[in-house]
């Protein structure tokens, strides 16, 4: 008998959720063959069966939450089919897996143990709404809405464990504040104190629920206005050098008439540029900054089903051409639902390229736990002035706009600058060999 358990689908996460069962119980299956689809904050993965034998049982539901390492399904790699059980309902897994029960005997999933942790609240006094009283991030979230005497909720919550933010077991000092504020510390102001009010759909009107993946992103991108505090700055980039630089690899017999896009050479300049200002290539954890070796360059493609960031590993040890056909590959996969979870992760900087038309330049959400992204903006030819002969004169230039947001609580201007005013540099100078 073998227990099928959910893997480890990418370094930062956690959990998963069961999309769909591909295989029904009393069915046999081959090594390898999908057995259900997981979804997670990076991609949906089928997994795929760890041996040949027929499905016994599944144990864990469609749209139940699973904890890395807890048991999915048992499989008989002896049996026959007739020898499999249909349950009359599948079972909940545990909040842990079997080789590590919870200390204080209160059954709760990861994420609620998370969420009840941030907010100082003992996980044994909230009520549990799931299999067996099991007590879920929502059961903790609710708690919180309506016990007056729990921690107010100053940000949202979130399943990863980077992003967990501390729990003060002590009030903050007393300070002044308000006008007829006696209380310790400033007037906070709270996100759930404000609700707006509920639109009721009329008719026509278009109602579209949230799927797994939009509310992950949802999730993250709010997450992370919260979390950081964002600066953008934007340099306009002469890219007409770039472009005839275009020109010449098109030529060249080892692009067969294909030449790397602007976004490669943002994509070499950025690299190129980070190996000068390791800063920015990083990430926070905790109340550290972790300086990346390797640059994990992150390159946000859209897809029918929203915002993928594949990542190109060690893209600085990569060439002009490398980085193109590491591009076009992990895009066209992304965009066709053949990346893996672990080509989503791991990123350690962001370039995102939101489209050519309509797009003069905009300031980008940072991709969490990194520190910054940059923003392209769409090429226009535009009248610009340049000294000729030593006199100024107007021409026509093919121009963008670069914009870095950057992490404020690591990243100082003069840094961010710099780094951008570089990039910059290196796209106007064009000296990229393939």
């Amino acid at each position: 008998m073998t227990t099928v358990v959910m893997p480890q689908l990418g370094e930062s996460v956690v959990e998963g959720t069961v999309v769909r069962w591909i295989a029904k119980p009393g069915e046999r299956v081959e090594r390898d063959q999908p057995l259900v689809e997981i979804a997670t904050d990076k991609a949906n993965t089928e997994i795929p069966s760890p041996a040949a034998g027929v499905l016994i049982e599944q144990l864990a539901k469609e749209g139940a939450v699973v904890a890395v390492g807890a048991a999915l399904a048992k499989l008989d790699e002896a049996g026959a089919a007739s020898a499999a059980k249909a349950p009359s309902a599948p079972k909940q897994p545990s909040a842990q897996p079997a080789s590590a029960p919870p200390t204080d005997g209160v059954r709760a999933s990861p994420v609620g143990r998370n969420v009840a942790q941030e907010h100082g609240i003992d996980v044994a006094k909230v009520p549990g709404s799931g299999s067996g009283g099991r007590v879920t991030k929502a059961d903790v979230i609710s708690y919180l809405e309506k016990s007056p005497s729990a921690p107010p909720a100053v940000a949202p919550v979130y399943s990863q464990p980077v992003y967990s933010q501390p729990v003060y077991s002590q009030p903050p000092p007393s300070v002044p504040g308000p006008a007829g504020h006696a209380g310790p510390g400033p007037v906070s102001i709270l996100l759930r104190a404000y609700k707006p009010p509920r639109y009721v759909p009329k008719e026509g009107d278009q109602v579209v629920p949230f799927d797994q993946r939009r509310r992950l992103i949802a999730e993250h991108m709010v997450y992370s206005k919260v979390v950081s505090p964002h600066v953008p700055c934007t340099a306009e980039v002469d890219v007409t050098n770039l472009a005839r630089l275009r020109g010449e690899w098109k030529k060249a017999k080892e692009t067969a008439g294909r030449a790397p896009s602007f976004l490669v050479g943002v994509c070499r300049a950025t690299v190129q540029a980070l190996a000068e200002f390791p800063r920015l290539n990083a990430v926070v954890q905790d109340e550290t900054l972790i300086q990346r070796k390797e640059v994990n360059l992150g390159v946000a493609v859209e897809t029918e089903k929203g915002l993928l960031v594949p990542v190109i590993r060690k893209a600085n040890e990569l060439s002009v051409l490398g980085l193109s056909r590491a591009l076009e590959d992990l895009a066209a996969r992304a965009r066709t639902g053949k990346v893996t979870a672990d080509e989503l992760s791991g990123g350690s900087f962001t370039v995102s390229n939101p489209g050519l038309q309509g797009n003069l330049f905009g300031a980008a959400i940072i991709n969490q736990p990194q520190v910054g992204i940059l923003r392209m903006g769409e090429i226009v030819k535009r009248a610009v002035v340049r000294e000729l002969d030593g006199q100024d004169a107007i021409v026509i230039r093919q121009m963008m706009y670069l914009t870095l947001s950057y992490d404020h609580r690591v990243i100082d201007g003069v840094n961010g600058n710099g780094f951008l005013h570089r990039v910059r540099e290196l796209i106007e100078a064009a000296e990229f060999t393939l």
